[in-house]
């Protein structure tokens, strides 16, 4: 804090120092304080003092130094001290004419602590004149904190919090690919085709597909046949045409053995220019980035081959490594496997949970609503799979809402270690802080959380403990939380405020005290009192709360009533 205009000295103290009297006191009204009532902003408790030295009031020959010191039952706290001198002191101190007087504005502020919320403001002053000490009591200035912005740990503690999702899907579709190739300018399917490896796969996979309907199910057979595009136009018709019903009538032959009923599908390409572009630009080709201009540049099939056979310099290798592979047809057959139904994973968790896959067990547990089971299918899973993080970050989840934060930090923790870089974890962590009051520590949570809408709600959380009040409200609107109807409260937007809490389903006893402080600001002595006693009820913890509180300064009856 500098040096200068920190807060004023009013007429009563500069009249003692021009008169040299000594056990003279200071009014209260010669100090203005903004706020009258002090609050907490982004863990500080900021003042503003205003005042005016008269003229003729301040000792030509008097040295003051006024110190603020926040007060409360069992400590203080004094924020730096300013000095003031008069016309013939020497020294380094802000000078306050004697004839002339001089008007003053100052800023300072206390670093938040809960036992401020009963507390008083004093101005305390250490003052001579021509070296004598003379006494100057006290000022008391202003009452107690508010620390309506402190509610954000309990919304923290009520987040919606990110659950680790199961990867389980009961029908995974699979598409499994062979293809038949042809030599240049011919069609007929040669055995040595037929008997590769991937052919015979694709054959086994039929026959597999075709014997197990509960496991598999079937979709369709497609054959795609294509021409190089080398070659006229009109032959590679002829050419991919013909590929494309050879290979229909070979695989309907296979589709028939392996006992396969199902739709086959197909068709042909007679030029294959967007699988030749693709090739090179997978290539080392010398020359790739010149064919590739050259197909950029020209539409037409035949255009496009002349230039490109213009390059003599890499036509040769193109015919030797590019081409061949455009020759073909490829079969495609398109499937599904077919997982557990919902009442399976159920009796299999019940009888032997060990055959469940990690994502099996995940789901399972979201089969349920009763917690305590949930709870046991996550233990089981992080038995069964201790190297996956997302039973253990779920775990932390359950104690968390249960308000075991101590359980919580430990299954988060573990579900971080074994995966530093999950989203979800991190969000968690950052609520579980800031429930904490462990600001710094959520914000680095913070930065690595994603941008789910769980993330978003706690960062609009955090801007709230940092006093960026409309940041807050930027990141928390439309989420229907706690943390959005504390940030309408802290701007001052009442209605709204009370919009998102009608909205908030099984409200928590945060959600009926914040309603009680809307009551009290817009000077509803009834509603003050009837939301107070469901908070108290909801969490008895909010009674002492209440009674320290300064938001209901006014309303002490309804307070001493709970």
């Amino acid at each position: 804090m500098s040096k200068f205009l920190r807060f004023a000295l009013l007429s009563a103290g500069v009249l003692l120092l021009a008169s040299c009297k000594s056990n003279m006191s200071l009014s209260e009204e010669a100090f203005k304080v903004t706020p009258p009532i002090l609050e907490e902003v982004g863990g500080q408790v900021p003042v503003t003092v205003n005042g005016f030295f008269p003229s003729k009031w301040f000792n030509k020959k008097a040295v003051v130094t006024v110190t603020p010191v926040l007060k409360w039952n069992g400590g203080s706290v004094k924020s730096d001290p300013v000095t003031f001198q008069g016309e013939n002191i020497q020294g380094n101190n802000l000078v306050v004419p004697f004839k002339d007087g001089y008007a003053y504005s100052t800023k300072f502020s206390f670093p938040y602590q809960p036992e401020m919320e009963k507390s008083e403001l004093y101005m305390t002053f250490d003052a001579t004149v021509n070296g004598k000490k003379v006494e100057i009591p006290a000022v008391k200035v202003a009452d107690g904190v508010i620390s309506t912005e402190n509610i954000y740990r309990a919304a923290a503690a009520n987040a919606n919090n990110a659950n680790s999702e199961d990867a389980f899907q009961r029908i995974i579709k699979q598409a499994q690919e062979a293809n038949i190739m042809f030599v240049i300018q011919q069609a007929n399917v040669r055995a040595s085709e037929t008997n590769s490896d991937a052919i015979t796969a694709l054959k086994e996979s039929m026959k597999t597909v075709a014997g197990d309907t509960k496991n598999y199910g079937v979709e369709n057979v497609e054959v795609s046949a294509y021409a190089s595009p080398d070659g006229g136009m009109k032959l590679n018709d002829n050419l991919a045409s013909q590929r494309e019903k050879n290979a229909v009538n070979y695989i309907k032959k296979e589709m028939k053995n392996s006992k396969l009923n199902t739709s086959l599908d197909s068709k042909y390409t007679a030029e294959d220019w967007d699988g030749f572009r693709t090739l090179v630009e997978k290539s080392n080709l010398q020359d790739k980035d010149l064919i590739l201009r050259v197909l950029s540049m020209y539409s037409d099939p035949e255009r496009r081959e002349a230039e490109i056979k213009n390059l003599s310099s890499v036509y040769a290798e193109l015919a030797e490594d590019i081409l061949p592979q455009l020759r073909r047809a490829r079969l495609t057959l398109n499937y599904q496997i077919i997982g557990r139904s919902d009442d399976e994973i159920k009796a299999a968790y019940k009888s032997d949970p060990k055959v469940l896959s990690c994502n099996e067990m995940l789901y399972a547990a979201t089969l349920t609503d009763n917690v305590a089971e949930k709870k046991d299918i996550y233990t089981k899973t992080t038995d069964l799979y201790p190297n996956d993080y997302r039973a253990y970050n779920n775990l932390g989840v359950i104690a968390f809402e249960a308000g075991d934060l101590a359980t919580a930090s430990r299954q988060l923790h573990k579900a971080l270690s074994l995966n530093a870089s999950a989203p979800e974890v991190h969000t968690n962590l950052a609520n579980l802080c800031m429930a904490q009051g462990n600001l710094n520590e959520a914000l680095s949570h913070l930065s690595k959380g994603g941008n789910s809408a769980e993330n978003k709600e706690a960062l609009g959380t955090s801007y709230i403990a940092q006093g960026q009040y409309s940041r807050a409200l930027e990141s928390l609107k439309g989420s229907n939380t706690e943390a959005e109807a504390l940030a309408y409260i802290l701007n001052k937007d009442y209605n709204n405020a009370n919009r998102v809490i009608s909205s908030i389903k099984n409200p928590s006893g945060n959600v009926y005290y914040m309603s009680a402080i809307i009551a009290a600001r817009t000077n509803d002595a009834a509603a003050v009192a009837q939301n107070l006693k469901k908070a108290v009820a909801a969490d008895s913890s909010l009674r002492a709360k209440a009674l320290n509180d300064l938001e209901f300064a006014k309303y002490q009856d309804a307070v001493k009533a709970l």
